[in-house]
């Protein structure tokens, strides 16, 4: 499947988190999103190096900013189960606007075309790290990086966007 790019509108389907009642939800991408600007950001995984100490802490530091810029939803984006994925929020108590959802079994990554194999590292399949920029659902930008790197799909990366 074609990574998701520019002029693309998101594909529906499922993706789950824990709600601010410490209730398990499990939504349409399409009922989060609709009608807004959202930012999705991918990361191959929950604290994993990268993500937790780059990806992560820039758009919690930067969320008022988008937020200011218009951004209604902020969610981070994770081929994890959900409890993993809440876990992984709380270690950043200073956070107040980044959601962190889970992509189970792949299957919303796999719809966006945007799976790593990382099998040789133990990992499975993940998701490329990435950030994308939904306006009412269509792809405003497409940040997608090659491999590991951590080069375009940052919080000043897609405040430069705006």
């Amino acid at each position: 499947m074609a990574p998701i790019t520019v002029g693309d509108v998101v594909p529906d389907g499922t993706i789950s988190f824990f709600d601010a009642n410490d209730q398990l939800q499990t939504v349409s991408v399409h009922s989060i999103a609709a009608s807004k600007k959202v930012i999705l950001f991918g990361v191959p995984g929950a604290f994993t190096p990268t993500c937790s100490m780059s990806h992560v802490p820039g758009f919690i530091g930067k969320a008022e900013e988008l937020k200011s810029k218009g951004i209604d939803e902020i969610i981070c984006f994770s081929v994890n189960d959900p409890f993993v994925m809440k876990a992984w929020g709380k270690t950043y108590p200073e956070n107040k606007h980044v959601k962190f959802v889970a992509d189970g079994s792949g299957e919303y990554t796999h719809l966006l075309g945007l799976e790593l194999d990382l099998k040789d590292k133990g990992l499975g399949i993940r998701s490329r790290r990435f950030a994308l920029l939904l306006d009412n659902l269509k792809v405003a930008v497409a940040n997608v990086e090659s491999g590991g790197e951590f080069t375009v799909s940052s919080a000043e990366d897609i405040l430069k966007a705006l």
